[in-house]
């Protein structure tokens, strides 16, 4: 991984179990955005490639699903890396970011978020307030805490690389067998990804 601060000791699941929930909740992150650098860096081959729009997802395109998944952590990041109050809002996005139309571009974002999670999570704190502004498509006002929203975005990430999955099926690209599966999933079949060594 990228700047990773938990380190290769603690790539089995019993390892990662005895971690706080903070450095947990790290390493779901990192692993989540890395399955996703490891598709531009070692199974995408051309540009084109992120820009190929879906038969079976109408306007998706892998470029947008990863830009999109990666805005989340940013917008996360950034907001309680900041002064308080911590005041953010997920409909806050750039669309049509170079990352979305190419590879090098998308491997830099992604390790930049990688980067940034690794950065700011072990100094946070995970009961740290935050105000969620939402477009439902009613403006609506949440309290909830950094901990619940790292947790979020991971799993946010997790159904937007499902969604990937179909659209690199579409273009018969062979993708990784944990790739867009929820860890939980991941758990209960007993998998032997990163993921899925967990305990329940």
């Amino acid at each position: 991984m990228v700047d990773s601060v938990v380190d290769s000791s603690h790539s089995n699941g019993s390892d990662i179990a005895s971690l706080s929930s903070l450095i947990q909740l790290q390493f779901v992150s990192t692993t989540v955005l890395q399955q996703a650098l490891d598709l531009v860096e070692n199974i995408l081959t051309s540009d084109d490639q992120l820009t190929v729009t879906s038969k079976f997802l109408p306007g998706s395109t892998i470029g947008k699903h990863l830009r999109h998944a990666r805005d989340h952590f940013i917008l996360l990041i950034d907001c309680v890396a900041g002064p308080a109050p911590h005041i953010f809002s997920y409909d806050t996005r750039s669309r049509n970011t170079p990352m979305e139309s190419n590879l090098s571009e998308a491997r830099e974002a992604l390790k930049q978020a990688i980067s940034r999670v690794n950065e700011v999570v072990p100094t946070a704190n995970l009961d740290t307030p935050l105000t969620l502004n939402a477009v439902t498509p009613f403006m609506q006002t949440f309290e909830t805490t950094f901990g619940r929203e790292l947790w979020f975005a991971g799993l946010h990430a997790v159904h937007h690389w499902s969604m990937v999955r179909v659209i690199a099926g579409e273009l018969d690209i062979k993708l990784n067998d944990d790739f867009g599966f929820a860890p939980s999933t991941l758990v209960y079949k007993g998998s032997e990804a990163l993921l899925g060594k967990a305990k329940i």
